[in-house]
């Protein structure tokens, strides 16, 4: 009766580790947003906070975690693509490759501020 539920167990196990989803995996999702952390280091620390904490560096530059708050970060995948021209002024222009745009919004969306915590 063992071997009968511990062979149930393990193809219970298989069948379940097998499943494949829509859903990114955990260590994928978070790669992508460490490679975001280090586009957003380079090109907007010195402006913006880019962390879960702190001040931006530039008042009129908006802290990464409180961009949530006006619309939905993935709202800035179009204007990452086409370069950035507006936002504060001293805000150079950049482009990102459509690789670098989904790490710098999985990064953004780590660090968003949740609301009701």
């Amino acid at each position: 009766m063992r071997a009968v539920v511990l062979i149930a167990t393990i193809l219970l196990a298989a069948a379940c580790a097998s499943v494949d989803t829509d859903e990114p995996r955990a260590p994928q999702a978070n790669a992508s947003a460490q490679a975001g952390q280090h586009i957003a280091e380079t090109k907007c620390a010195g402006c913006h906070a880019i962390g879960p904490a702190g001040e931006s560096r530039n008042v009129a530059a908006p802290p990464f975690r409180t961009l949530s708050r006006h619309y939905p970060v993935t709202a800035l995948e179009e204007a990452l693509a086409e370069g950035i021209l507006v936002g504060h002024p001293e805000m150079p222009e950049f482009r990102l490759t459509p690789a670098q745009i989904d790490d710098l919004l999985a990064y953004l969306e780590s660090v968003q501020e949740r609301r009701g915590v």
